[in-house]
């Protein structure tokens, strides 16, 4: 899960839909291709956001759910806690007089 984690992040443009859906989870795709092309400028493909997704999703950063004939993306930054856990922050030394 790690390595799937770690290459979900290392792209920009799946960096910015993390950033998009932290703003405003529960998005469509054409949402999603929306926010990226007016607040971002990316000129990228519906499929090519698509894939993106699926990476995210495999990741575990991104769920989906349907409703009708709706898919909604949401944002899980539980995978994000695996980071922090496996790197925690180191206590610090009392110094002794």
């Amino acid at each position: 899960m790690a390595d799937e984690l770690f290459k979900a992040l290392a792209d920009p443009t799946r960096r910015t839909i993390l950033d998009e859906l932290a703003d405003r989870s529960g998005q469509t795709l054409f949402e999603i291709c929306g926010r990226l092309s007016m607040r971002h400028q990316l000129g990228i493909s519906r499929q090519a956001v698509s894939q993106h997704l699926a990476v995210l999703e495999a990741a575990g950063l991104v769920e989906t759910r349907r409703e009708g004939r709706y898919k909604y993306h949401d944002l899980n930054t539980a995978p994000l806690r695996q980071i922090t856990e496996r790197w925690p922050e180191p206590e610090p030394e009392e110094s002794t007089p």
